[in-house]
C-alpha cells in the first residue's frame, strides 16, 4: 500500500496548518473579484481559510484575508463566508 502525501495549507487567520481539503480558499481572480473557490482550482490569488467561526472573526478583526489577496474584502463576501461554514458545520 503506497502512503500518499496530504497537502498542507495554512490558515491565514489562525496560522495553522491543515489538510489542503478541510480548509475553505477564497480566490482574487485576475479580474480582482473575490469568490469562494469550491473547487480549490480556480484562477487567481488564493488564501485558505479554516471553516470555524473563531477563524472567520479573527480574520475580520486583522483583516487576515484582505492582506493575503491584496484588496478590500466586501461585507458580503463574509457573508457568503459565514453560510458556507454554516452548511459545511451541518454536514
Amino acid at each position: 500500500m503506497v502512503n500518499r502525501k496530504v497537502p498542507l495549507r495554512k490558515c491565514v487567520a489562525s496560522q495553522e496548518m491543515h489538510p489542503k481539503k478541510e480548509l475553505l480558499r477564497i480566490v482574487r481572480t485576475p479580474d480582482g473579484e473575490v469568490t469562494i473557490d469550491l473547487t480549490g482550482k480556480a484562477n487567481g490569488r488564493g488564501a485558505y481559510i479554516y471553516p470555524s467561526e473563531e477563524c472567520l472573526s479573527l480574520a475580520k478583526k486583522y483583516g487576515s484575508l484582505e492582506k493575503a489577496l491584496e484588496v478590500k474584502i466586501p461585507a458580503a463576501i463574509y457573508d457568503d463566508i459565514a453560510e458556507e461554514i454554516h452548511a459545511r458545520s451541518k454536514g
